[in-house]
């Protein structure tokens, strides 16, 4: 590379790639709707085996209906927004791009970390989650039971395999194992509908406090703390964006997919969230590990078949656990191409995956995964809540990004449109953010925002000192630098701008 260029009022430099460097960095197109559609249900899916039933425990089956509908909303307004900026920025790099793009490079990094924090620590939630379901079920069936990090070990490396294998197979992965997870889920609402077991008088089982009803049994507070687990049905979904470079038409299949996606979502979480509950009782399902499973105990007592359905039950988490690894790896990858993680964490293998970015995120989500153990059975919610709070930052930046490109790039070229607009992506940032001081004030998760305070202020110590003089023009830089001009690398190539022929006006106006 040549020697670095100041550019912009931001104090970074940027470094003209070597030549080859982004042939070292190269994707693979393999991915139409329904692989796309298929990575953002299966990124998902796992919201609907576990993880969810924490929020009932703290605001009843009401409370938590109620968080779940405002949540719903928020995301049919953001990843309409989302849709938007991805079609008119089909680059790999996501809410790093739109943030790079409305608030210069410290925007990017920023929202970009959140990103990876969100991804990182979802993983390892899926991780925890998905060998508690697995150990229950060999104990049941074969008498066998491990400890927990021997799961967490298995799980982290198949599934790195499997992402390393090649865009192609984690693609046809997440289409085989979405379809699978949405079929053990209406499996399992046939089967409660013709239980003994249900009974929806169940969901109101939980004792009110003092003043307060059945249906809001602790008031109207708790609805807001439940709404990091309402996300859990949907959290995920945004990542399509990380998979334009390798999409075969970005501007047309991803926003789509996102909210065609979102739709079989809102399906598969109102039969969870109504039957689950309705079979076991609200007060029990509060507390579980594996509500789903204890809801095919509850239907089929006493028998072997409940831990043989589970088996089933375990493609969910198996199906969330590839989907969200394959988007931290390509969240991490895209970051370092553009300079603003170590450069290596970018390179891509024969098989065209950024397979040092997957096996990077994986250490960090296990040794996360080890400090929190101690938190007995707190943390696999204090993980969930590092998750959460990391997504809804990304969220309200990306939202913010959103008007802010509406009002500086009015001419971009945008082939897909939000129905919602600005006003839908206000509301959306507003519902992220009443989310983001939710978490904070809430006692029970300090650690989680301990934690990522602390990796924030490393980072960007970090960035300040040396990343920001060290990025280089790709993809997701050059539409920022230009004005918005340099939009799809498939049509015209990686590092077609030079830095030295950008308008200086169009240079001040972005960088």
């Amino acid at each position: 590379m040549s020697a670095p260029q100041p550019r912009g009022a931001s104090g970074v430099t940027y470094t003209h790639a070597a030549e080859g460097y982004f042939d070292k960095r190269g994707l693979t197109r393999t991915a139409g709707f329904w692989g796309l559609w298929g990575l953002g249900v299966a990124a998902v899916i796992s919201g609907d085996f576990s993880g969810w039933n924490f929020g009932i425990s703290g605001a009843g089956w009401g409370g938590f209906l109620i968080a779940t509908a405002i949540v719903t909303l928020m995301y049919v307004t953001m990843i309409a927004s989302i849709g938007e900026m991805s079609a008119a920025m089909p680059h790999t790099g996501g809410a790093y791009s739109f943030a790079r793009s409305a608030m210069g490079p410290w925007g990017g990094f920023v929202t970009g970390l959140a990103e990876t924090i969100e991804y990182v620590a979802t993983t390892a939630v899926i991780v925890y989650f998905s060998a508690s379901y697995a150990d229950s079920i060999t104990d049941e069936l074969f008498g066998l039971s491990m400890p927990s990090w021997v799961w967490w070990l298995i799980l982290y490396a198949v599934f790195l395999l499997l992402n390393i294998a090649g865009a192609e197979v984690s693609f046809r992965f997440a289409v085989v194992v979405a379809v699978l997870s949405l079929a053990v889920i209406v499996l399992f609402a046939v089967m409660a509908l013709f239980s003994d077991a249900l009974d929806f008088g169940k969901l109101l089982d939980i004792e009110p406090s003092a003043g307060n009803s059945d249906f809001l049994p602790f008031g109207w507070w708790e609805v807001v703390l439940a709404m990091p687990f309402a996300m859990w049905l949907y959290l995920g979904i945004e990542e399509l964006p990380l998979a334009a470079e390798e999409s075969h038409m970005p501007a047309r299949d991803i926003p789509r997919a996102g909210m065609w996606g979102l739709g079989t979502l809102i399906v598969s979480g109102g039969l969870v969230l109504l039957l689950n509950p309705a079979v076991v009782g609200s007060s029990a399902i509060g507390e579980s590990g594996e509500p789903l499973l204890d809801g095919f105990r509850a239907i089929l007592p006493n028998s072997d078949v409940a831990a043989i359905l589970s088996l089933f039950a375990l493609i969910g988490l198996f199906a969330s656990l590839q989907g969200i690894m394959y988007a931290y790896g390509r969240n991490i990858y895209s970051l370092s191409r553009a300079g603003y993680y170590p450069k290596a964490l970018s390179l891509t293998g024969a098989r065209k995956t950024p397979w040092i970015a997957l096996v990077v995120g994986a250490v960090i989500g296990i040794i996360a995964l080890i400090l929190v153990d101690t938190g007995g059975d707190t943390a696999g919610a204090i993980v969930l809540n590092i998750a959460v709070w990391g997504a809804v930052i990304a969220y309200l930046l990306q939202m913010v990004a959103f008007v802010m490109l509406r009002r500086k790039f009015p001419n971009a070229a945008r082939p897909y449109r939000s129905p919602f607009g600005i006003g839908g992506a206000v509301f959306a940032g507003a519902i992220a953010a009443l989310i983001f001081v939710g978490v904070m004030l809430n006692e029970d998760y300090r650690e989680a925002i301990i934690a990522i305070a602390a990796i924030y202020v490393v980072a960007l110590v970090v960035f300040a000192a040396f990343g920001r003089h060290r990025l280089v023009l790709s993809p997701e830089e050059e539409y920022a630098m230009s004005g918005g001009l340099h939009g799809d690398p498939q049509a015209e190539g990686y590092g077609a701008i030079d830095v030295d022929d950008i308008d200086p006006e169009a240079r001040s106006r972005t960088s």
